[in-house]
C-alpha cells in the first residue's frame, strides 16, 4: 500500500460531509458500480469529507462481505487524495467486532473512524462508555467521530461523559449531534475544557441553530448534496441571512421526509435515480414505499432546486 497523504481534518471535517447511499437492483442485489457512482458524484460536489455505512446507507441490511466491498471502492477513491477524508463507521454491537472492524478501516486508509455506540437490549451507560473506551485505545491515534442518535439507538449520552472520554482519549476528535433539539449538546460541547466540535446529523433539520451553537458541519444523506454545500458556503462567507433562506426552503420537505428514517432513505434513492446516478430505488426489505402523493413531493422539490442541483431538471 502506498505511503499515507498528509491531510489537514480540522479542514477537510468542516461543513457538508454527506453519508453515503447503497444502491441495489431491482431484484435486491448490490449495484456496486452504481455505489462507485454515487462516490464520484458525491466528490464532484465539493465535500471535504463523506462518511460511510450510516443510516443512510442500510447498513443494517448489509451482509459482512457487501459492507467491506464497498468500504474498499470508498477508501480506494478517498485515500492517496489530501483534499478530502473517508469516515468508515464501526456501528458494530458487540465490542471486540468494533475493535477489530475500526482497526480493519485503519488499515485500508480510512482518515477517521464514526464510532456508533452499542444499543441492542438497552446495554448500561458503564457498558456504553466502556465500548467506546476500547475502540478508541484500539485506533489511537486515528481520529475518532463518536455518534450520538438517541432517537434511532436510545443511547443517553450527555456532554460531561463526553468530555471525560476526550480527555482520556484525545482521538476522540468530533461528535455527531443527532438529539433532537441538537443546540444546547452543541453548545456544552464546544464549551468544554477541551472543546468538542460536532456534526449535526438529522438531515440538518435544526441546521441554522446547530450552526450558530458552533457546530462545525452536517452529515446529511447524499442525494442533494449540493444544497448543504451552498447553504454553508453562505454561512461561511457570513450570508447567515441568505442562508438561513436557503434552509427555509428545503425544510417542508426535510421535515416530512425525516418523520421516519426509512422514508428519507427511500426519497433521495428516487432523486438519485432521477438524477442518474444509479439504475434502481430499490430499498431492501422491511423498507418504505413511497405513494403517490410522496412521489409528487419529489417531483415538486426537483422543481424548486433544479437551479442549485445538477440533473434534477432533467
Amino acid at each position: 500500500m502506498s505511503a499515507p497523504v498528509h491531510k489537514d481534518l480540522d479542514t477537510l471535517v468542516r461543513g457538508a460531509s454527506p453519508v453515503l447511499e447503497v444502491p441495489f437492483h431491482g431484484d435486491g442485489e448490490l449495484d456496486p458500480d452504481g455505489f462507485t457512482t454515487v462516490v464520484d458524484r458525491v466528490l464532484a460536489a465539493g465535500v471535504g469529507s463523506l462518511m460511510f455505512p450510516g443510516f443512510a446507507s442500510e447498513f443494517h441490511k448489509l451482509d459482512p462481505e457487501e459492507r467491506a466491498l464497498l468500504t474498499g471502492l470508498l477508501l480506494r477513491r478517498t485515500r492517496q487524495r489530501h483534499d478530502v477524508a473517508a469516515i468508515v463507521s464501526v456501528p458494530d454491537h458487540a465490542t471486540r467486532s468494533a475493535v477489530r472492524q475500526a482497526l480493519r478501516a485503519a488499515e485500508l486508509g480510512a482518515d477517521a473512524v464514526n464510532l456508533l455506540p452499542p444499543h441492542f437490549l438497552a446495554p448500561s451507560k458503564d457498558a456504553v462508555t466502556a465500548h467506546l473506551r476500547e475502540v478508541l485505545t484500539a485506533v489511537d491515534p486515528l481520529p475518532v467521530v463518536v455518534q450520538y442518535a438517541p432517537a434511532q439507538t436510545g443511547t443517553a449520552l450527555d456532554a460531561p461523559t463526553l468530555h471525560r472520554l476526550a480527555a482520556e482519549h484525545p482521538n476522540l476528535r468530533w461528535v455527531k449531534v443527532e438529539s433532537a433539539p441538537p443546540g444546547r449538546l452543541i453548545a456544552a460541547l464546544a464549551a468544554g475544557p477541551r472543546p468538542l466540535p460536532s456534526l449535526v446529523g438529522y438531515a440538518g433539520l435544526q441546521l441554522p441553530d446547530a450552526l450558530r451553537r458552533g457546530a462545525v458541519g452536517v452529515q446529511p444523506g447524499c442525494s442533494f448534496t449540493e444544497l448543504y454545500v451552498e447553504l454553508w458556503e453562505r454561512w461561511e462567507r457570513g450570508d447567515e441571512a441568505e442562508a438561513v433562506a436557503l434552509h427555509t426552503r428545503m425544510l417542508p420537505y426535510l421535515s416530512y421526509w425525516m418523520q421516519n428514517v426509512e422514508l428519507i432513505i427511500a426519497v433521495e434513492k428516487e432523486i438519485s435515480v432521477r438524477r442518474g446516478w444509479f439504475a434502481s430505488a430499490h430499498c431492501r426489505a422491511p423498507g418504505y414505499l413511497l405513494d403517490e402523493e410522496e412521489l409528487r413531493m419529489i417531483d415538486r422539490f426537483c422543481a424548486e432546486f433544479a437551479t442549485l442541483v445538477p440533473e434534477l431538471a432533467q
